[in-house]
């Protein structure tokens, strides 16, 4: 039997182990399944991968989505051990950003060696605002979400603002949704682009419900069409959250481009700001 003495103990322990937590992870559970995109960190992640998703763990931050660099998908590491630093960190190497190349093949196979779940191709394999280079697009689309599919994988676009733009009167971003397979492909709404596009993301959401799984959550200077910190932008950031059920969101991105001081200060900025409006 646990005697009063050695209870409390315990609870002291418990609550100085408490004070070392940052404070995000007190927040509302909402913040628990943030994500963040690794291009926001970019040249730190290729100086030092390790320390850097250190540092964004430390800020409660639990999945991760990688994008190609110099150094490829995974920084200069292997993709067993990208993976390992991420549990080690309590974090989860659920997605990343590749290209849709003669690579592709290679791209699956560290994918699958990496243990993620996504693989998101982020720009377009063929040029050609044309409702026809889209539709050509979205049968690669599907092709390559079968090929993923065949290894657990699951296969994704993420928009940037020109796919919004129309070829007569057809918005070229509908065509990809209306022509590519949902079980197949798994859009990643970025909803800074989407806005700066002159869109709204909850029109997408009641236009194509459960389209989109994955978010890039990113507020956006839309003067200068630059990426900023939460709520200094033009994005509605808590109605956006509010919308997150139509919407089939399961895995939020957090991606700041551009920044007021350094990318740490600027997430830890944006992680607070979640916290307040939560």
């Amino acid at each position: 039997m646990t005697s009063r003495r050695s209870f409390i103990v315990q609870v002291s322990a418990f609550s100085a182990a408490s004070l070392l937590l940052p404070s995000v992870v007190k927040a509302s559970p909402l913040i628990g399944k943030m994500g963040v995109q690794l291009y926001s960190f970019r040249k730190e992640m290729l100086k030092n991968p390790a320390e850097t998703l250190k540092q964004i763990a430390s800020l409660g931050i639990t999945e991760i989505e990688t994008a190609r660099s110099q150094k490829g998908h995974y920084y200069g590491l292997q993709p067993e051990k990208m993976k390992q630093v991420c549990e080690d960190l309590g974090m989860n190497l659920k997605s990343g950003h590749v290209h849709l190349d003669d690579s592709w093949e290679k791209t699956m196979n560290e994918a699958v060696r990496s243990g993620q779940e996504y693989l998101i191709c982020s720009s377009l394999p063929s040029k050609g605002q044309t409702v026809e280079n889209y539709k050509k697009v979205a049968e690669a689309f599907n092709k390559a979400g079968e090929a993923c599919k065949s290894l657990g994988l699951k296969f994704g676009y993420h928009n940037h603002d020109y796919e919004f733009d129309s070829d007569g009167d057809k918005v070229l971003y509908n065509i990809l949704l209306e022509n590519t397979d949902a079980d197949l492909v798994h859009m990643e709404l970025d909803l800074g682009w989407v806005i700066t596009a002159g869109k709204n993301p909850l029109d997408y959401f009641k236009n194509y419900p459960g389209r989109f799984p994955l978010w890039h959550l990113k507020d956006m200077n839309l003067s200068k069409k630059e990426s900023t910190e939460f709520g200094k932008g033009g994005l509605d950031i808590k109605a956006m959250l509010a919308n997150k059920k139509s919407s089939g969101v399961r895995h939020i991105f957090i991606e700041q481009e551009e920044y007021a001081s350094t990318p740490l200060e600027s997430m830890r900025y944006n992680m607070n700001y979640l916290k307040n409006i939560s």
